[in-house]
């Protein structure tokens, strides 16, 4: 399956800083569930609390959350796209240097991280972490340039890739976008607060208004004189990642300045246009698809029904570390309602197909519930290639649709018929010009450069 990529958030303003950041990291849970930490400034001096595990895991109780104090703070939730799953690459990451203290979260991938870590370490640089973040502080931390906005620019300057940032010192608090925009961030306001996350929805849980996404290239510096905005990084051409429309992102956040449930809906209805079927209901594979189900059925006049029972007491199948355990969550995650399936011609709508594993099992569920059908629509096209902008894809080998027909794949899932959304289909939904987003893992061909 594929792994998520990771969710930040920054507060400046408010005496609950701490709380809110909690708050905001709980409704971006859905972007990583492998740790979770926030750090607070308040004073000069830092305070934090880092951990393995889900949010309310963290953060179990009050005691958890009270010493975080301070009017200024970042959080991270994670899944690990480069470096280990370990308790050292837990996020944000915190450094002492002779500017003072600093503390980093970040959401994408650094393609050149190898070299730059290399070449730094050459210089006498000690790495404590396998984490990619972690050279960015580094170039930080050797920058003379004195404005924080000039030093972070140089640092940026040197590494290539995807990152949305937020960055904490004693008195400010900087995020950042990569000159492609290929992670969302999204800048809101509270009163007199300002706020940065991954995703809207994060504004939403703490009562902020969505302002506008931080520009692609774009540093933001907010502390005591206000907020301030430097374009100062090296423009590129826009590569927005399509897939937070097609499952990352929550359908209750704007995503690019687009709402992300009325482009699902779109998605579904130019599926239902391009693979119809005679059926008698659609069903979807929750949560992520629901709403492109929802367009499917009402461009095909089919009826929308609710055909798996999603227990929310299991993380996301394809955002755990190892294979063993996706398996398993497999088969305890979904249970099928016999009595909507049995004796019905089922469309099950779902996002995407990966190794296909997972879809398999779930076919041979709706057979045993008696379902006299089962036609796959997947609400994207075939994924051919692996990620590495910060989205942990199997490799090439491992991608079913890199090696096999829709027949082939057909027959390996036991479904009746398989059908695609088209790329041209796909790029003509959301209101932006198709060549504003990345496309990589459906085309091969990537915007950014890659080392290897």
């Amino acid at each position: 399956m594929i792994r998520d990529k990771c969710g930040v958030f920054g507060i400046y303003g408010s005496r609950n800083a701490g709380s809110l950041t909690y708050l905001g990291l709980y409704a971006l849970q859905h972007r990583g569930q492998e740790s979770a930490g926030i750090v607070t400034a308040e004073n000069g001096h830092f305070h934090s609390r880092l951990g393995m595990g889900l949010v309310n895991e963290v953060f179990a109780s009050k005691t958890d959350i009270d010493p975080l104090k301070g009017y200024l703070a970042i959080g991270h939730n994670r899944y690990s796209t480069a470096g280990s799953s370990s308790v050292d690459n837990i996020q944000p990451l915190v450094i002492k240097f002779s500017r003072g203290d600093m503390a980093l979260a970040h959401n994408g991938n650094i393609t050149n991280y190898k070299q730059v870590k290399k070449e730094l370490e050459k210089s006498g640089s000690i790495f404590r972490t396998s984490s990619d973040t972690e050279v960015i502080l580094h170039l930080l931390a050797k920058s003379r340039k004195k404005r924080m906005e000039l030093a972070l620019a140089e640092a940026l300057s040197k590494i290539v890739g995807a990152y949305s940032l937020v960055l904490l010192t004693p008195k400010q608090l900087v995020a950042a976008r990569d000159p492609s925009g290929v992670r969302p961030l999204a800048l809101g306001r509270r009163r007199s607060t300002w706020v940065v996350a991954s995703e809207t929805c994060a504004f939403d849980m703490i009562g902020a208004k969505y302002v506008r996404d931080v520009n692609p290239g774009e540093i933001i510096v907010i502390n005591g004189n206000g907020l301030r905005s430097f374009d100062i990084l090296k423009p590129s051409r826009h590569a927005f990642c399509i897939f937070e429309f097609i499952y990352f992102s929550r359908p209750d956040s704007l995503i690019y300045g687009m709402n992300v449930d009325k482009v699902r809906r779109r998605l579904g209805r130019q599926l239902a246009i391009e693979h119809p079927v005679k059926a008698d209901i659609v069903i979807s594979v929750p949560d992520s698809s629901n709403t492109a189900a929802l367009g499917f059925s009402e461009a095909s006049g089919i009826r929308y029904d609710i055909g798996f029972i999603r227990n929310h007491y299991v993380g996301r199948t394809f955002i755990q570390p190892e294979q063993k355990i996706r398996d398993l969550d497999v088969r305890k995650k979904f249970n099928v309602v016999r009595g909507v399936v049995d004796k019905k011609k089922v469309v099950i709508v779902d996002d995407s197909l990966v190794r296909g594993t997972t879809s398999k099992k779930l076919v041979t569920m709706l057979r045993e519930a008696g379902a006299k059908e089962v036609h796959l629509r997947l609400s994207s096209p075939p994924i051919t290639s692996p990620c590495f902008y910060g989205i942990d894809m199997p490799t090439k080998k491992e991608l079913i649709a890199s090696s096999k027909s829709v027949e082939s794949i057909r027959r390996f899932l036991k479904a009746d018929s398989v059908g695609y959304l088209s790329l041209q289909g796909m790029l003509e939904l959301p209101a932006l010009p198709p060549d504003e987003f990345c496309t990589a893992c459906f085309t091969g061909k990537y915007p950014i450069k890659l080392f290897r």
